[in-house]
């Protein structure tokens, strides 16, 4: 009887300790919208100067789900690509795949995802691990930071999430080329169903003389979950002596720039280059070009009919002897039949 007594109490007061509640299990009817953009910039070597990015707009929804815990879900998005270059591309995909709740894994096909090895769900998580808990999405550990950020979904909204955060790299080798890439992937979940609510991916790719920077942002438009409404984060005060300080700083760089685009203009001038740029449009004669003929005050330099560096024809004088005209005296050339002053004959 005695021992009766006892095991009534020991059960009952198992009974009455609290149970810890495992998480969120993904339901039919489940879903959320998100928009996405990934784009491609800051490049370097043969990657400088372009830039491409694409638009996505898509959704995830569990269609079933099975007794031993496999979800059924579906998904469709709509993507436009385009560059600097002016090539652009759209297209659609759709399909279906299952995951576990429970591995968080994907089970049979994936939403469109590939590269990945074995790769766990992008949009779900156990929303109970704790601060500093390792999990992974896709092929990435990711960390918990915390279990309380307000996430800022556009506008003035807020939303209460989970953020983790994962770093990483790997070798990129693809239609873009062969990089070593480097990566840092910040997502945010709901705390009460797992999923996602948004996240920021940045990858830098570098081969060490190329390389670029890849950006891949999304967040939800829409659930058919509510999200937990939360405050804007508050904004740190600063006091006087750093405002003043960041003011001298700020001086003290506008000065240096100032004085370091003087110096370059300076040195600029001083080294120009005498020739036409290599690829200098047609008509457009661009900097470093020689200066025009200097032209005198006072209009054109005279014409000279005669060329300045060609010898001017010499004159020759002969000398001629004189003799007097027996009628008047006058001297005359001994050449000369008559006198030329009085007319009488010289023979």
């Amino acid at each position: 009887m005695i021992r009766r007594v006892v095991g009534l109490a020991v059960l009952l007061v198992l009974l009455s300790l609290p149970v810890a509640a495992g998480h969120y299990t993904p339901q039919a009817g489940d879903s959320f919208h998100y928009d996405e953009t990934i784009a491609l910039n800051n490049g370097q070597g043969n990657y400088s100067g372009y830039t491409e990015s694409t638009s996505v707009t898509g959704s995830i929804g569990v269609s079933a789900v099975a007794v031993n815990g496999t979800e059924s879900a579906s998904y469709q998005n709509s993507n436009a690509w385009g560059n600097n270059q002016g090539q652009s591309q759209s297209w659609t995909s759709a399909g279906t795949f299952t995951f576990s709740a429970s591995t968080f894994l994907y089970v049979n096909g994936t939403d469109n995802q590939t590269g990945y090895t074995n790769p766990y769900v992008w949009f779900y998580m156990d929303s109970q691990l704790p601060v500093g808990a390792q999990f992974y999405l896709l092929n990435s550990a990711m960390n918990v930071i915390s279990e309380n950020y307000s996430y800022h979904l556009g506008g003035t909204q807020y939303v209460a999430t989970i953020s983790t955060e994962g770093t990483g790299s790997y070798q990129r080798n693809d239609a873009y080329g062969v990089f070593t890439a480097s990566y840092d992937w910040k997502s945010y979940f709901d705390p009460t169903t797992g999923y996602i609510v948004g996240y920021l991916y940045t990858e830098h790719d570098s081969d060490g003389v190329n390389g670029f920077t890849w950006t891949d942002t999304l967040y939800v438009t829409s659930t058919s979950y509510a999200l937990t409404p939360a405050a804007a984060p508050p904004s740190s005060p600063s006091s006087p002596f750093s405002t003043t300080l960041e003011v001298v700083l700020v001086a003290v760089v506008l000065l240096v720039i100032i004085i370091a685009v003087v110096a370059w203009w300076v040195s600029r001038s001083r080294n120009r280059p005498r020739q036409l740029p290599q690829h200098a449009a047609p008509g457009n004669i661009g900097y470093g070009a020689p200066p025009p003929p200097y032209a005198p005050m006072g209009g054109a330099p005279p014409i000279h009919l005669t060329p300045s560096n060609q010898p001017l024809p010499q004159v020759v004088l002969r000398e001629t002897v004189k003799v007097q005209c027996r009628y008047c005296g006058a001297l005359i050339d001994v050449t000369d039949k008559a006198c030329p002053n009085c007319g009488a004959p010289l023979a």
